[in-house]
């Protein structure tokens, strides 16, 4: 059994029957009263994300996962297809067990979260950073740079996000999957 001291981000957890995955976590030791640690953790069968407190000390059962690698094929009826790139057994995979859907391309590699004992798909991740390049983004005003100012512009997947206002149609950016924000322009 492991306690709340070995939490850490993307590691499995099994409460009330269920596989959570910790998104983000705190430890909060506060002046007056007993420790804690702070969580927010997402269901890996349903996509439900919720905030939970645990007692500093308290045990926690760790699920058995594996993450293997596969490549995005195409997306159907059936939901959005991957093959292993080990095997080539393809599976597919309904939107809501992938964490940044929008962003997939076609041949983009990722990482699928396996259930060791169960063989049971519980998540897709996407890596943190991908490069995409913008279709469509309206052009910049000269000399609007005094604040932090940004425009919509939308990617070559069909995703929107803001970029600054620099950034022009047909440049490559480096997008963060985890906060889906721009992160840098990417040379050619």
């Amino acid at each position: 059994m492991a306690t709340t001291s070995d939490i850490k981000n993307g590691k499995c957890i099994v409460l009330n029957n269920a596989i959570w995955q910790i998104v983000e976590f705190q430890h909060v030791k506060p002046g007056k009263g007993a420790a804690f640690v702070r969580t927010k953790i997402k269901n890996l069968a349903t996509g439900r994300v919720l905030d939970n407190t645990f007692q500093a000390g308290h045990k926690l059962e760790f699920a058995r996962v594996e993450r293997r690698k596969y490549q995005f094929l195409y997306k159907d009826d059936m939901g959005y297809n991957f093959m292993n790139n080990e095997t080539y057994e393809q599976i597919p995979l309904p939107e809501f067990k992938i964490n940044a859907p929008e962003f997939l391309t076609e041949g983009a590699n990722v990482e699928i979260v396996f259930h060791a004992e169960k063989e049971e798909v519980l998540s897709c991740e996407l890596p943190q950073f991908v490069v995409l390049e913008i279709t469509f983004s309206e052009p910049g005003e000269k000399g609007n740079t005094t604040s932090n100012v940004t425009k919509p512009a939308e990617l070559e997947t069909g995703a929107k996000i803001n970029v600054p206002l620099f950034v022009n149609q047909g440049e490559k950016i480096k997008i963060d999957t985890t906060t889906k924000s721009y992160v840098e322009r990417v040379k050619s």
